[in-house]
């Protein structure tokens, strides 16, 4: 075995400076490939989007559309369907063009002395209504309003073809009340689930990601202003275990990438956490277009040629909370955990060590003497001269 005094001046400079011995002069596998165009490095995942590197420009976005949506459920709040609150609600069919949302809310108002709750239309063509919502009414000023619209419309629409139906608030609590108890017990389903599965900071990372999916897609319906009904109660629900798979992909992937990165020297943390999030970023997107081409479909089909109002609430909360759902799991779940384990001491003398590492390797490069060889033709006239001297055994004569 040789030692350092021993060897060979040409290989010197690259000895070992930790527990990696590198191939190359410089360790180059932790720079992303940003040679291949964007859909060549958007489809084989090489690491070349920096998501992690960039977290802190993701965490003022997620702040500002969680600020965003905060202010709007706090100044114009929920407008609760009847399921929740109570109360009576009417609808009319369109059947000429004189009946239309404005004038159906005058004919109301006119019959009850105050204006309705909420008027809007629902549906398309034949199939097209008026939802009118109002407090609970009692018998007389229920007929009272058919009679109104009737007399208004005539004689195109007639008072039997205004139904009218009656909700409980009480009910409507019962309603409300279950889908907290729902939602609570989802989410410690989920934290159970994810520390089991994966690890602490993956279950906080996990949880604030679903926290940022509910304010979202609550903060849009709010701004839109679309009754809050149980069908979106259930959609809600829906998008909570959409959000939560796409993000235990991600995670899965990105354990598999770490789970021997503290042995090795070739990237940190945050690298191998990045490569991750790069190697499902396209499954990720293929998953979610696949689920907002149905969403799109059962509102346009259910909503503008069926007028069917349940559908569209359950459509619309479906396909915000697929996009959000998407965006917290890549831009805001992984850089989280990322800045999580970056707590962690061994993941910060790690970080030093692969840091340090790269620092030496560079300054090695840099500052290794350039050594001058003489020309391969040289050599080889070198070769001819000294073959040339070499006795052939035979005398040269004086002449």
């Amino acid at each position: 075995m040789t030692t350092p005094d021993n060897q060979n001046p040409d290989t010197a400079d690259t000895a070992v400076l930790d527990d990696a011995t590198p191939s190359q002069g410089t360790d180059a596998d932790f720079v992303a490939d940003t040679k291949r165009s964007f859909f060549s490095r958007l489809y084989t995942g090489t690491g070349a989007f920096e998501i992690v590197g960039k977290r802190k420009m993701w965490y003022i976005v997620t702040g500002v559309l969680l600020l965003i949506c905060v202010a709007s459920i706090a100044i114009r709040g929920f407008t609760f369907g009847i399921d929740f609150e109570g109360g009576t609600q009417m609808s009319v069919p369109v059947v000429s063009s004189e009946i239309t949302a404005d004038s159906v809310e005058t004919v109301v108002t006119d019959a009850l002395g105050k204006e309705p709750e909420s008027v809007q239309t629902a549906g398309a063509g034949s199939s097209a209504t008026v939802q009118v919502r109002t407090e609970t009414l009692d018998l007389q000023q229920a007929e009272a309003v058919t009679r109104a619209l009737a007399a208004e419309f005539g004689p195109e629409l007639s008072a039997a073809e205004v139904s009218i139906s009656d909700v409980s608030s009480t009910w409507g609590r019962e309603i409300t009340e279950k889908m907290v108890i729902a939602l609570i017990v989802f989410l410690v389903i989920v934290f159970v689930y994810i520390a089991v599965r994966f690890d602490r900071e993956m279950s906080v990372a996990a949880l604030v990601s679903l926290f940022f999916d509910i304010v979202a897609t609550a903060g849009v319906y709010s701004l839109v202003g679309w009754e809050v009904t149980p069908a979106t109660v259930i959609g809600l629900l829906t998008i909570l275990g959409f959000s939560i798979y796409d993000t235990v992909v991600v995670f899965d992937k990105v354990a598999e990438n770490t789970r021997s990165v503290l042995q090795t020297t070739r990237r940190t943390y945050a690298e191998q956490a990045n490569l991750a999030i790069n190697q499902t970023l396209m499954r990720s997107i293929n998953t979610t277009v696949i689920s907002v081409l149905p969403i799109i479909a059962l509102m346009v089909v259910a909503v503008w040629l069926l007028g069917v109002g349940t559908l569209k609430d359950l459509g619309l909360i479906q396909l915000v909370g697929v996009v959000v759902g998407t965006y917290s799991s890549v831009f805001l779940a992984a850089p989280l955990l990322v800045t999580l384990k970056e707590r962690r001491e061994d993941v910060k003398r790690h970080t030093t060590r692969v840091l340090n590492r790269r620092a030496g390797i560079e300054t090695s490069e840099r500052d290794r003497p350039v050594r001058h060889r003489r020309p391969a033709r040289a050599a080889v006239a070198d070769t001819d001269d000294t073959e040339a001297k070499v006795p052939t055994g035979k005398r040269r004569r004086n002449r």
